[in-house]
């Protein structure tokens, strides 16, 4: 009755000692029931080593992932310039964008404009794409066409930037957030594959090796993501000019010139009390001369 021996036990060796009639409460000392009562703690370590190992497999997945994204906002973190990063950032998107809307052999008659337009333009916000604007009709062509479209725009970009070091600090700043917001992201959708890739098996297939595959998919779209992220605010930032105050004189009497303000009034001649001689040269006093009237 024992749980060790009833789960991983013998029944032979069970059927043995039920037929001698041991009593219940009676020392049994055998070396067969020695041996398989190691036997039996052996297959109970062994269970656990694989389950161990299994769960290792799985934290393994999101460990190398780890790695990845923290080596990244280490980067940003210790300052350094993340341009080159930026301008592959632009280089994939537009060759990801052409490569989705655009198989390899199809005809530039057959291209796709609208949906490429539709997928490209709200990140990278380039002229719109048709006809007449595609010089060549090779895929490849028009990839270059885009990149180098893509690469002057955000040129003209950074040169709305007084100081370089401005864009470069705002470059940092926009790629940490969206780093962080979407890797949390990413942590939770993978907790919940883990939940649910159980029910692989019962379609024969390895939980593990589903896990794995499609856990390197959804980190690539996050991947694809953090890039489109990043460029669409990048793109769409809007640079505020430091403009000089003008000196104008406003009704509100904020900003008024200060040249244009006007000295008190004064009186040209003093003033003349009632008992002062009035100035008319009379000899009289004021009050009763000219200061009756």
């Amino acid at each position: 009755e024992d749980d060790l021996m009833r789960l991983f036990g013998s029944e032979r060796l069970m059927s043995i000692f039920t037929a001698l009639g041991v009593p219940e409460n009676e020392q049994i000392e055998h070396k067969m029931l020695t041996n398989a009562i190691e036997k039996a703690q052996m297959k109970i370590e062994n269970n656990n080593f694989g389950i161990r190992k299994n769960l290792l497999e799985y934290d393994q997945v999101m460990n190398e992932q780890r790695e990845i994204i923290y080596g990244e906002r280490r980067r940003v973190l210790d300052g350094e310039s993340m341009r080159d990063a930026i301008y592959k950032m632009i280089t994939d998107t537009v060759e990801n964008s052409v490569d989705m809307c655009i198989g390899d052999d199809v005809p530039k008659e057959e291209w796709d404009l609208k949906e490429l337009n539709e997928v490209l333009l709200p990140v990278i916000p380039l002229k719109p794409v048709y006809g007449e604007r595609v010089k060549n009709d090779k895929k490849n062509e028009l990839k270059h066409q885009l990149k180098e479209e893509a690469v002057k725009l955000y040129e003209s970009k950074e040169a709305e930037f007084p100081e370089q070091e401005a864009i470069r600090e705002l470059e940092r700043v926009i790629l940490l957030k969206v780093i962080d917001r979407k890797w949390m992201d990413h942590i939770d959708d993978m907790d919940q594959l883990r939940q649910g890739v159980g029910l692989q098996a019962y379609g024969q297939k390895d939980p593990l090796v589903e896990y794995k595959l499609s856990g390197y998919e959804m980190f690539d779209s996050m991947t694809a993501s953090i890039q489109e992220d990043t460029l669409r605010l990048l793109y769409h930032v809007k640079v505020e000019q430091k403009v000089e105050r003008e000196q104008v004189a406003k009704v509100t009497g904020t900003n008024k010139d200060d040249s244009g303000v006007k000295a008190p009034v004064r009186r040209e001649n003093a003033k003349v009390y009632p008992n002062d001689p009035c100035p008319c040269g009379s000899g009289k006093k004021y009050k009763q001369c000219c200061g009756k009237k």
